[in-house]
C-alpha cells in the first residue's frame, strides 16, 4: 500500500514571511506542523487583513472632522499646487487635478458648510460665489480657480453678524430640512449683484435696453433662481425672503413662534 504524499515543508522564504506577519505566533504554528497549502490559506486571509486595514486608513483620512493641512504629495494623483481667497483667507494647497472645488472645501478645508447634493450640477446645493459670480462647485475643478476668490455660505457672515440675505432666510422660512440653504442663500446673494449691474434674464421684457440695474418681481426672483431646487418646496418663502433684501419695503412676516409673538 503507499503512502498518502506528505504536503512539503515551508521554505525559508516562506517562513520569514510568516514571521514577519505573525511574529508572535510563529513558534507556535512552526511547532504545530503547517502546511504550504494551510500556509498560503493563511499568507492570503492576513494579505487581506493588511489591505483592508490600510484601505479603512485612508477612508478615515478623507472623514476626518479637522482641515488635512500636510497632506504628502506622495499621497495624491496629478498634484497641482494652487493659490486663491477663500472667505478673504488666502489658501494654497496641493490638489489632484481633477479635484472639484467642492471635495477640497469640505475634505481639505473642513468647509462643509456647501453641500452635495446630485453630484451633476442639476440641483444647485453646491452654489458658491466665485469672483463675484454663482458657479456650480461640483462641477467646477479646484485647479480652475488659481487666484480666484471663493465665497462659501460660511464667509456671507461678519463674526455674528448675519448676512441680510442670511437673516430674511430665517424671517421668511425659506427653508425646511435646510438641507439646500446654502446654496440656495449664495445663489440669492449673488443674484442681487447681477440685478444691479442690469444682467437680463429668461423673462426680461427688454433685453434690447441695457439698464443701470433690473427691478425684481417675482417672476425675475423664480427665473433667476430655477436652478435652485427644493425638495421640500418652500419656494414661496425663498421668493418672499430674496424680494425683501431687493426691495426698500419689508415683506410681512407669514409665520409665528409657538408663543404667538412676531
Amino acid at each position: 500500500m503507499e503512502e498518502p504524499a506528505k504536503s512539503p515543508d515551508l521554505s525559508d522564504a516562506e517562513r520569514k514571511a510568516l514571521e514577519e506577519l505573525m511574529p508572535d505566533e510563529m513558534n507556535e504554528i512552526i511547532s504545530s506542523g503547517i502546511k504550504r497549502r494551510h500556509f498560503l490559506k493563511l499568507f492570503a486571509v492576513t494579505g487581506a487583513s493588511v489591505i483592508a486595514a490600510h484601505l479603512l486608513g485612508i477612508e478615515q483620512l478623507m472623514a476626518r472632522s479637522a482641515p488635512i493641512e500636510d497632506l504628502k504629495p506622495f499621497s495624491i494623483e496629478n498634484g497641482r499646487n494652487i493659490s486663491f481667497s477663500v472667505n478673504g483667507t488666502k489658501q494654497k494647497l496641493m490638489v489632484d487635478s481633477r479635484m472639484t472645488l467642492l471635495d477640497m472645501l469640505r475634505e481639505r478645508l473642513n468647509l462643509t458648510g456647501s453641500k452635495k447634493g446630485c453630484d451633476h450640477g442639476q440641483c444647485g446645493a453646491c452654489t458658491l460665489i466665485v469672483d463675484g459670480k454663482r458657479i456650480l462647485s461640483c462641477l467646477t475643478l479646484a485647479a480652475a480657480c488659481e487666484d480666484k476668490k471663493v465665497t462659501t455660505i460660511e464667509g456671507l457672515s461678519t463674526g455674528n453678524e448675519l448676512h441680510p440675505m442670511q437673516v430674511s432666510f430665517i424671517k421668511h422660512d425659506g427653508f425646511q430640512c435646510g438641507y439646500c440653504t446654502p446654496g440656495q442663500i449664495c445663489s440669492a446673494v449673488a443674484l442681487m449683484d447681477e440685478a444691479e449691474n442690469g444682467d437680463a434674464s429668461y423673462v426680461t421684457v427688454n433685453i434690447r435696453k441695457k439698464s443701470k440695474s433690473v427691478k425684481l418681481n417675482d417672476q425675475e426672483i423664480r427665473e433667476r433662481m430655477s436652478g435652485n431646487l427644493c425638495r421640500c418646496g418652500a419656494y414661496p418663502n425663498i421668493v418672499d425672503a430674496i424680494r425683501e433684501v431687493h426691495g426698500d419695503e419689508a415683506v410681512s412676516q407669514v409665520w409665528q413662534f409657538a408663543d404667538g409673538t412676531d
